[in-house]
């Protein structure tokens, strides 16, 4: 994305902090600035059951709105397994872990994409 490094970087910080807060368990950031254009990170966490997964990202949906980053879209709330959070320059995937390992996402990007555990 054109996103300013510095703007993206608070962005990516803000999420990773409140998912935290939130007890998000297997956080992982896969860097993908300039490697591809639709954002320059990708995070993914797991929660223990559908309803925290919800609960995070409704909070990650306040918080970046509060902090004044604009709104998110977000897709899958509904079931609860696998929750994508759009923050434009920064995806954000929530799972439960059966669904997570199903779906192996960081298998997907990690060959070429280096990754960094944040917890």
């Amino acid at each position: 994305m054109n996103a300013n490094k510095a703007v993206v970087a608070k962005l990516r910080d803000l999420v990773e902090d409140t998912l935290n807060d939130d007890k998000a368990e297997e956080l992982v950031s896969i860097d993908l600035a300039g490697k591809t254009s639709f954002a320059d990170y990708m995070i993914i966490a797991n929660g223990r059951s559908s309803r925290q997964v919800g609960a995070m990202a409704d909070h990650l949906r306040t918080r970046i709105k509060e902090e004044g980053f604009g709104s998110v879209r977000i897709e899958g709330k509904t079931n609860g397994d696998w929750i994508l959070v759009d923050a434009g320059d920064i995806i954000i995937h929530l799972f439960r872990p059966e669904v997570r390992e199903f779906y192996n996402l960081e298998k997907i990007w990690s060959p070429d994409f280096p990754m960094e555990m944040t917890s």
